[in-house]
């Protein structure tokens, strides 16, 4: 019986079973992409007309296919070691033997490298992997070059500094506080001495024969002065209360300013995009016809990206936010922070100061200055 087995026919099963698995990578024609199960059926399909046009094309650009392969084989590679194993090191033939349980992989001797340690050496050299031998072999760690990846190694570097900073700056607020009450606690300590009687002294004897009227003179001359050092008293000790308070609102307004500094530095982004806000077109790229026309953000792309819609013909367009800005509505409209402490919050604009280039808005907790710039405005400064 010639030719293919019929679909459902016992031979046709057989020699789905017999093709179910691996075969041997001596048998495997990578041009053809073809697997044989044994040797006749490798020399048959050698001498077959397929593969001869195959050689061909090989024959005239061997350079071309050649690299191809290698390419596929090491991305290949690559992909599966930092799909399973991460960053961690691992024996370089273990991922090996991963790749090649694919029936569909791409095959070694098809590419430049003649054994895989060549091929760990290759990875080494390029700086795709860290590599090392062993008694126990070769052992590759994949370096993660993914700009996702760096940027949030670079986001969490800079979130433990910020983090550090301020502990280091409230630990020295403190101390300087510490050192303020304890010069204060000793300025107003009073000083004693001993008193020592000299010899020189002599003991004073004083007779008082005094009428009844100026007894009474002297009682009341008493009580006025008590009564002053009484006030005396309680003026120094209003004083006193009056620097505490004095001291204690500083060092609340310090702390609060920290705080709003911290704020700021968590909210600040290099991206300010927001869905729903009026933005302005300011880029000449794309005509006179959209130059300087509102539009409003209907969604974000990769964050520094976004699709918005001109308000007045409805037209739909993808513009990075560089070649968009914010736009100041009138006193008495809503506004949303899109940078910096308050970022996400909601306010309503209460006064614009052109000559100063900032404005007063009343957020939905306090009342803060936004500072911007109407004339020459950067929308990340909001």
């Amino acid at each position: 019986m010639g030719g293919k087995a019929e679909k459902g026919t016992p031979k046709y099963i057989a020699n789905k079973i017999k093709a179910k698995g691996l075969q041997k990578l001596r048998w495997y024609c990578q041009m053809c992409q073809k697997q044989c199960r044994d040797e006749n059926g490798f020399k048959c399909h050698t001498m077959s007309e397929s593969h001869q046009r195959q050689l061909l094309l090989f024959a005239d650009n061997a350079s071309k296919y050649l690299n191809q392969f290698s390419r596929e084989f090491a991305d290949g590679y690559l992909e599966l070691l930092h799909r399973q194993f991460g960053t961690k090191r691992v024996n370089a033939n273990k991922v090996y033997q991963e790749y090649i349980s694919n029936r569909d992989h791409l095959h070694m001797n098809a590419t430049e490298w003649e054994t895989l340690t060549d091929f760990v050496k290759w990875l080494g050299r390029e700086g795709k992997c860290v590599v090392d031998e062993t008694e126990k072999g070769w052992f590759v760690a994949y370096i993660d070059r993914d700009p996702a990846a760096i940027a949030a190694q670079e986001a969490q570097a800079k979130k433990e500094k910020m983090d550090k900073d301020d502990q280091e700056r409230m630990q020295e607020f403190i101390r300087k506080q510490v050192l303020r009450g304890k010069r204060e606690s000793k300025a107003e300590e009073p000083s004693y001495s001993e008193l020592k009687r000299t010899s020189s002294q002599e003991r004073l004897t004083l007779n008082l024969i005094l009428k009844r009227k100026q007894d009474e003179q002297k009682v009341v001359s008493a009580q006025s002065a008590l009564k002053l050092g009484k006030s005396k008293e309680e003026s120094s000790s209003k004083k006193i209360k009056t620097e505490e308070s004095k001291s204690k609102q500083s060092a609340l307004d310090e702390i609060m300013r920290i705080e709003e500094l911290k704020k700021e530095k968590a909210n600040r982004k290099d991206y300010w995009l927001t869905e729903g806000i009026i933005v302005k077109v300011v880029t000449k790229s794309l005509g006179d016809k959209f130059y300087k026309k509102k539009a409003v953000v209907e969604t974000v792309v990769d964050k520094y990206a976004a699709h918005v819609r001109l308000l007045d013909e409805g037209v739909k367009l993808k513009l990075d936010q560089n070649h968009l800005e914010t736009v100041i509505p009138s006193q008495g409209r809503t506004v949303k922070f899109v940078n910096g402490a308050y970022r996400g919050h909601t306010g309503v604009l209460l006064e614009v100061h052109t000559e100063e280039y900032c404005c007063e808005v009343q957020s939905s907790d306090q009342r803060v200055n936004g500072h911007c710039r109407p004339l020459t405005l950067n929308p990340r400064r909001h």
